[in-house]
Order: structure tokens, then sequence, then C-alpha cells
């Protein structure tokens, strides 16, 4: 058994400090290591570097330790019990790591637990201690971690079954609120932390419809209790899945306040949030591959079925909305061309398919750079849009006997509900199955391949109308319309942004005016014509222009004033625009009825 103390460090000033007893260590001294990143979070994040100091000690006294490698240290060996004690800096208000001061501690265990090599199937006792003062007398501790023996506010001791259980519970501690509703029977809760003004009857009645559509298509939960913890700020959006719970980050406009009606699109999209994390306690967290159930999180576990993964929940969390009936079908709809629009803008699905972002999600998908859009693709946007085709097209093709509701119990019943991983290319080998002839095209093409999928045709097929049009000026992402019609086809073909008073180019799109004419990113335009571009200015110059006509634009380019003559180009189709069809006949709504059913 492994037993660890978590505490504010004091005076509280960032620091956690945590202590970790070794009651029987390896004789030939104890090797120790911390994560290089977490489940969910598809990037190294070397939490390791966050502390700051580590010291061990036995029944005699101080014992050696040394680092081998950035995560990783050996202890001596010891006499009797081993403790290690180290502090860890907390000061990343992300979903992901440690965050400490005197309003509110956080950490996920990832970032806080140093795992006992050899160790990893002992059970772990955990004590949480509360900080020292009057101050905290109001902080409470939120967590479906098991608890042992607590005390009114939930500090004291709880227990995992094992490390890899141990690292899957994050823990808010401070002064929140609670908003409580149940579940097929199953308890389920909502943390808010930070000043807000929420209508949390209505909040709690809404994630209980979500909650309960999802359970309805699986067939139930593998749950005894579930826990939003949510980090409620001026401004912040994010979320990272657990096993029975989900830590996330919201902005107090995302959140319902008393006497709403129609859900806005700031909490259309938190209840979107909140149902993309639930969703992944199926798909992801018990749902999952090999490369991922195996990985000791030491280094990355690279696999090309991630678009499954987060592609189908990206796909399902908007969906579930519908059918759970908290939004109406139009602004199901409208979400669904911002997904589609946010491919469609993208050149590089022509260079990297889908299994391969999947795969490149570690070197790629996050660490992105200015020629991001031009050489890879979103496999969260992506895979939603391929999930949606595929559910379409085996629903047409099956006459509505197999959808892809189908293949997710499935693959729960025969591998999330029995803990068994998922082999690479299982997916597909079970939608074949359930769809009775290969689908070996469809995932050639859309997957593996870097075709796009016929989405118009699809939906058509189930009564709506899906159009591309030409974008109608900066701020329209798709949608009905984004406003009146364009005002004018030219396109210059780059992604601006106002820093400090400058409008700076931070994106040059492959085969568009801008490049071209040799922009580049970092540029700073100050004129077009002659005429002084203000910063946020360059869609007026852009409605006001044509396709085919010559600009002569002044940029900067470090600190060398530059002139370049470009011809405006067309602008793309790459907008679209879904609406229920108004002459869809019976057969057509009868089926597009099951589909959202």
């Amino acid at each position: 058994m492994i037993e660890y103390r978590i505490r504010p460090a004091q005076p509280l000033a960032h620091l956690f400090e945590v202590t970790c007893r070794i009651a029987q260590p390896n004789s030939d001294g104890q090797v120790l290591a911390l994560p290089a990143w977490i489940p969910g979070s598809y990037l190294v994040r070397d939490f390791a570097r966050n502390i700051v100091s580590i010291r061990a000690q036995d029944d005699d006294g101080p014992v050696a330790i040394i680092k081998l490698d950035k995560q990783t240290w050996r202890a001596e060996p010891a006499k009797g019990t081993l403790e290690v004690v180290y502090e860890i800096y907390a000061y990343d208000e992300s979903v992901r790591t440690a965050y400490l001061n005197e309003s509110r501690g956080f950490f996920n265990g990832t970032s806080v637990f140093l795992r006992v090599a050899g160790q990893e199937q002992a059970a772990c006792l955990v004590a949480i201690e509360a900080p020292q003062g009057d101050a905290f007398s109001e902080w409470h501790v939120a967590t479906t971690l098991p608890a042992t023996q607590v005390d009114a506010r939930g500090f004291g001791r709880y227990r995992a079954e094992n490390y890899a259980d141990l690292i899957d519970y994050p823990v808010e501690m401070g002064e929140f609120d609670r908003v409580e509703f149940e579940v097929g029977g199953v308890p389920h809760s909502m943390a808010l932390c930070g000043e807000h003004n929420t209508d949390t009857g209505r909040l709690a009645s809404d994630l209980q419809k979500i909650c309960e559509a999802q359970q309805t298509m699986f067939g139930g939960t593998p749950l005894q209790r579930y826990l939003f913890l949510t980090l409620v700020k001026t401004q912040g959006y994010g979320g990272l899945e657990h096993r029975d719970s989900s830590a996330l980050i919201c902005s107090r406009k995302d959140l319902p306040p008393t006497g709403l009606g129609k859900a806005t699109p700031e909490y259309h999209r938190f209840l979107g949030l909140c149902s993309h994390e639930y969703f992944h306690l199926w798909n992801v967290k018990r749902i999952r591959p090999p490369a991922v159930a195996a990985s000791d999180l030491a280094a990355e576990a690279p696999f090309r079925d991630l678009w499954a993964y987060e592609g189908i929940t990206s796909y399902y969390d908007e969906l579930m909305l519908l059918r759970a009936g908290v939004i109406e079908p139009q602004a199901f709809l409208d979400e669904l061309a911002v997904t589609l629009t946010r491919v469609w803008r993208t050149p590089g699905r022509f260079r990297q398919s889908l299994a391969e972002s999947s795969f490149d999600a570690w070197t790629k998908f996050y660490k992105q750079d200015e020629n991001a859009p031009n050489a890879i693709i979103s496999y969260y946007a992506k895979g939603a849009v391929v999930a949606l085709c595929l559910d379409l097209q085996l629903r047409l093709d099956s006459a509505g006997k197999v959808s892809l509701d189908d293949v997710m119990r499935t693959l729960w019943r025969r591998h999330g509900s029995r803990d068994e991983p998922v082999p690479e290319h299982g997916i597909e080998a079970i939608v074949n199955e359930l769809a009775g002839c290969p689908c070996l095209d469809f995932f050639s093409r859309y997957v593996h391949g870097t075709e796009d999928p016929p989405v118009a045709e699809l939906l058509a097929a189930f009564g709506i109308d899906a159009n591309l049009r030409a974008r109608t000026g900066l701020m329209d992402a798709g949608g009905p319309g984004g406003g009146a019609a364009a005002s004018s086809n030219a396109d210059l073909g780059v992604v601006t942004a106002q820093e400090q008073g400058r409008e700076i180019i931070k994106m040059v799109l492959n085969g568009r005016a801008a490049e071209a004419a040799g922009l580049q990113p970092g540029d700073e335009l100050v004129a077009i014509n002659r005429q002084r571009l203000v910063p946020g200015g360059l869609d007026g110059f852009l409605n006001s222009a044509r396709a085919g006509e010559n600009w002569q634009l002044q940029v900067f380019r470090d600190d060398r004033l530059l002139e370049k003559v470009l011809t405006l180009g067309e602008k793309p189709l790459d907008t679209w625009e879904l609406i229920l069809g108004a002459k869809a006949g019976d057969e057509l709504q009868a089926r597009r009825q099951a589909w959202w059913s």
C-alpha cells in the first residue's frame, strides 16, 4: 500500500506539499516518476517540471535521491519505510494540471502523485489536508475519489484501488455551489466554483435530460455517481474527461441566468461541452484503444483511431442536446453547419488524412504553427463530419435497421463493459459486420484518404437542405447566412489578428492571392492602395472590392516597409448553411425523426 498526503504549503504560495510513504520500498533503491501526459490530452506536458524541491528519508534519517531523467528519480536503498517529500508549483488554471491560491485549489493526480515503480497495482491511501487559518474555514472538497474517513467539509482520507485509479480523480477544494440531480437512480452533481448568477434549477434540469439521453442510448450507466467540476471565469472554455467525473472551465455568460427562455448560443455551447465530456464515460474512458490502455504515461502513445474517440464524441455531443430536447432542431443544424464550415475552410484536409491526424496529434495538432491550416486537419471537427456521414450512410443502406448508435452499443458491450481495449481498425470491423457488407470504400476515402465526404447528398436524404456559399464577412462562421448576402466576392486569403493596435497576418492560406503575392505570417498590414488600414478594417476594404481587382499593399516586415502587388481572388465556397427542407415528404421526415429520436 502506498500512502500520500497532499496539503497547501504554508504560507499559501501556489505550492502543494506532497508526501509519498512506501512501506516496502525496493531493496535495490526505489524509482519514482511523474507522468508526462494525462489521458484525454494528447500532448506530452512534462508535469515534473513543476516539482521545485524533493527529498527522501527513512527510519534512520535522510536518504539520497537523484534525478535520472526529466521525470524520474531514484532513492537509495532505505531502512524501513521510505518517505519522499516534494513541493509542486501549482499555478495552471487549465483543467490539466494543478492550481492553488487563496480562493481555490485544484489538482489532477497526474500532476501531483509520483508513481512508485513496481507497485503500480498497490492500493493508494490519500490524505487531503485543508489550508490553515480562519480564512479557509468555508473551504470544502469536491471529488469522486472514494472517501474512507473525512470530515463534514470533505477533508481527510481517501482510497484508490491502484495508481491508474488514483490519477483519474480530479480534486477541487474551496468555496463552491453544488447543483444536484439524479439520472437512472445514480446521483449526479456539478460543483460551480467562482462568481456566477445561475439558474441552478434550469441547469440541473437540462443536464439531467442530456445525461439521461446518453444513458438511454447505451442501455444504462457504469456509474455509482458522477461529478462535473466547473470553474467559472470571466472568459474561459475547456474540459477534460475522467472515469466518473469531468473538469470544466466556462465563462459566466455561458451559464443560464434566472428567467432564461430559449437557450442562448453561449449556454448551448456550455451544454455541448458537458455533453461531450459525459459521452466520454463510454467512448474513451471505457471504450479505448490498446495504446492508451497499456501506456504508463511516460511517453507518447500514438494511434490512428483517435478520430473515432474524439470525432464520434464531438458528433454526439450536439446530437444528444437535440435528443434530450434542450435545443431546437435548427439550433442543432446551425452548430453542425459551423463544424462543417471549419473543416471546409482548412486546406490541410487535402494533405493530411483523418487517420494521420489521429496518429500525429502529439506532434502536429497540439503544436500548431502559422502553417497549420495548410498542413493538418482536426480529428475533432473532421472526425465529427465523418461520424455524421457514417451514421447517415448506415441508416440509408440498412433502411433504418442499423446506425452509428448500434456501432457504439456493440463497442460498449464487447469492449467497454469488459474493460477490453478495441484493437486498431476494430471500429471499422464492427461497422462492416453490422452493415452486412464491407464499408471499406467509405473508410478508404474519408478516413485513410483525403476526400470530402458527400455531406449534402446524405443530408438531403433526411430532408435537410445543405448549401455551400461564400462567407459574408470575417465574422461569418457558418450557419444561417452569417447576416446579409456577401456584398463582394473578393478574397485575400489570410487570417489576421489585432495586436497592440496593429493588423498582423497570422496565417497565409495555400493557393490564394496573398500567397501568390509573397505575403507571409508576421507581416503587419499598414495600407491598402496607399490608404491607411486601421486594425479591424480589412473586412471593409474587401467588401468594397471585386475579384480580379489589383491591390497595392504596404506592409512592415521586420521593421522594413515593403510593397506587394496582388490580384484579389474569388471567395471560395467554404461556408455551410443547413435548413429543414420545406418540401420533405413523409418518408424523409420519418427518416429524420428516427435519426433525431
